[in-house]
């Protein structure tokens, strides 16, 4: 009798390439050189994490007919694609803005503690043949990170180009958590980890 529980080649091949932009998200976020402005180190670090929405969203497009949850990476994509080219062409003007010491460190701290968090989460989505549940899983964190660093930022002063991009990312990031809660509800499974 064959084991259910074995991974196909398909979902073999998927995870590895998740893994790899994880292990390229975490470079990018971790090895971005921060300045002394908040606004210049939100936006090094959060475009190297929208670059890993993108590349998981499109690593799941070549694995699933799931409507639904090719519907959400295509929004993923177009949405974080255009958000990467809004932060880069702001930065220029955002890293002019400079913060308190004070508020630099209290900012940078919690950063890595969301980071922390949320590499470890992303790390913890199970392995499976259920592919596009394994997505919504490994997202639902990832989107979780954004929104917590936006809100980090916000509880200090950054450029105001900067501030509606925050806010963007929480609303919007925000109701795809929502929309991918319920997919995996709906697919009959929860996902502990990801509360």
């Amino acid at each position: 009798m064959a084991n259910s529980n074995l991974l196909t080649q398909e979902s073999k091949t998927y995870l590895c390439c998740f893994q790899q932009i994880l292990d390229d998200m975490i470079q990018g976020v971790t090895g971005a050189r921060l300045t002394q402005s908040i606004s210049h180190n939100f936006i090094v670090q959060m475009i190297p994490h929208h670059r890993a929405a993108v590349r998981m969203s499109e690593n799941i497009l070549r694995y699933t007919q799931n409507q639904a949850v090719r519907r959400l990476a295509g929004a993923i994509i177009e949405q974080q694609t255009a958000g990467i080219r809004e932060m880069e062409e702001m930065l220029p003007v955002c890293e002019q803005s400079l913060s308190a010491p004070m508020d630099l460190r209290l900012y940078q701290r919690r950063m890595e503690l969301i980071f922390r968090e949320m590499f470890a989460a992303m790390n913890a989505a199970p392995e499976n043949n259920r592919l596009a549940a394994v997505y919504l899983r490994e997202m639902i964190p990832h989107h979780q990170g954004a929104v917590r660093m936006a809100q980090n930022a916000q509880k200090y002063p950054v450029c105001v180009q900067l501030a509606p991009v925050l806010q963007n990312i929480i609303t919007q990031q925000t109701r795809e958590i929502a929309q991918m809660r319920a997919l995996l509800g709906r697919m009959g499974g929860s996902c502990p980890s990801c509360s």
